[in-house]
């Protein structure tokens, strides 16, 4: 590869890299700053209504906001993704980036409950595109034996901005904190003027007879639905931690016995995702250093249910317990680098950006599934909320291992080939 070669692919990977920071930059700023906001906005809702009754109300509310951004997210991943493998990947880095960013900076103006639902939407809507086209693009540019790293490098960026948006909760007005998001994302749209489209895309493009973006030819074949079920519920354990245990983590704190108030969403969020960030280089490189991503997705699932195990056992001693074992628990959640590669690798050229928008949009709007299976089994157990929890957690990995039984190896696959319908 000549040096010019590289610096086109070198910038393909930082842009990526920015666009997923901003993803999850925006993705976790709203559980830290879920309290607040409901807080503020519920007082300006509800002005008649006694402080205790709006304290109820926040977490009922602050459940459905995030069921409605992972819908958007959900219908966003097949629209992009689509978008993505019929016009090309460039056109979704762009054209989601404008609409998250409008959406995140009207997200800072909301005054009530109803449009904070629809602003989440459309903002999850706009994410949706950004990490599924990127890895598209990042694997597609690099070798078979390296694009690995280029997707570790990416999901580790990417994962810091979680990081940012736990600091932020802490040190701004929560509506400023939307504010910055929104001008990011605009930042990084310039930033991506002048990035190349996929070299197989391009060729791929002028074969007319081709069918492109065909969200059906995922199910078209019981390969193709087990190559993608797979994927998908292999990784449904990182949103069960992270939609559940993580995010609603001052609630499971007083349920495991320690102080109220004493656990912060924001802290917690802060700690699990820079676990994370140390995951996804591990499992990235351990991948890459093992030749397989099944090896280092196996590893990392029993991490997972180890470290869930620890937070329900040990989470109530202390609060500074709770916080080490929700980092560990962020560390061996931090598989996301392999999912997305392996997801990427799985399929053909013609529904690659298909395929690699919306496994992980489904992954994440798994949540909503989980919030009504939790829902129901909390019911089942007469209100017991633990061990509900605890068993949603033991069906949702145990499908996980499943579901890696069975998935395919993509380790240095080649990627220039299509799936038929």
């Amino acid at each position: 590869m000549s040096g010019k070669e590289k610096s086109v692919v070198n910038k393909i990977i930082i842009v990526a890299a920015l666009g997923y920071f901003v993803d999850i930059y925006d993705l976790l700023l709203f559980g830290v700053e879920r309290t607040e906001s409901l807080r503020e906005i519920l007082r300006i809702q509800f002005p008649n209504l006694v402080e205790a009754g709006r304290e109820i109300l926040n977490p009922i509310y602050g459940k459905q906001l995030l069921n409605w951004q992972m819908a958007g997210m959900l219908v966003g991943g097949i629209f992009w993704g689509i978008l993505g493998d019929k016009k090309g990947r460039l056109s979704v880095l762009f054209g989601s980036i404008l609409l998250y960013s409008i959406a995140n900076i009207a997200n800072g103006m909301v005054s009530s409950t109803d449009w904070y639902m629809v602003l989440r939407f459309i903002t999850g809507f706009g994410l949706a595109g950004e990490l599924g086209a990127g890895i598209t693009l990042v694997s597609e540019s690099m070798s078979k034996e390296k694009r690995g790293y280029g997707a570790t490098v990416v999901a580790t960026v990417g994962v810091f901005g979680a990081v940012v948006a736990g600091f932020m909760g802490g040190a701004i007005y929560w509506r400023y904190s939307f504010y910055i998001g929104g001008a990011m994302g605009l930042a990084l749209l310039f930033l991506r003027i002048g990035v190349f489209e996929s070299g197989m895309f391009d060729h791929l493009k002028k074969e007319k007879h081709i069918k492109r973006g065909n969200f059906f030819t995922l199910f078209s074949s019981r390969k193709n639905l087990k190559k993608y079920l797979c994927i998908i519920f292999v990784t449904v354990p990182v949103w069960y931690v992270m939609g559940t245990l993580v995010l609603f983590s001052p609630e499971y704190a007083v349920l495991l016995k320690l102080p109220a108030k004493s656990v912060s969403a924001g802290t917690a969020i802060t700690f699990a995702y820079a676990g994370i960030t140390i995951g996804d280089v591990v499992s990235g490189l351990l991948s890459q250093w093992l030749k397989s991503r099944k090896k280092s997705l196996g590893l990392f699932l029993s991490l997972t249910a180890i470290g869930v195990i620890m937070y329900f056992k040990f989470g109530g001693n202390s609060v500074a317990t709770f916080y080490a074992i929700i980092g560990f628990i962020g560390f061996a959640t931090g598989y996301w680098a392999v999912f997305i590669s392996a997801a990427s690798e799985l399929f053909g050229t013609n529904i690659r950006a298909t395929a690699a928008t919306t496994a992980p949009n489904f992954v994440r709007g798994s949540t909503i599934l989980i919030s009504l299976l939790l829902s129901y089994l909390t019911t089942t157990y007469s209100g017991d909320k633990i061990l509900a929890t605890q068993v949603t957690g033991a069906i949702i990995i145990g499908i996980g291992f499943i579901a890696l039984y069975f998935l395919e190896e993509t380790f240095g696959k080649e990627l220039n080939y299509i799936e038929h319908d």
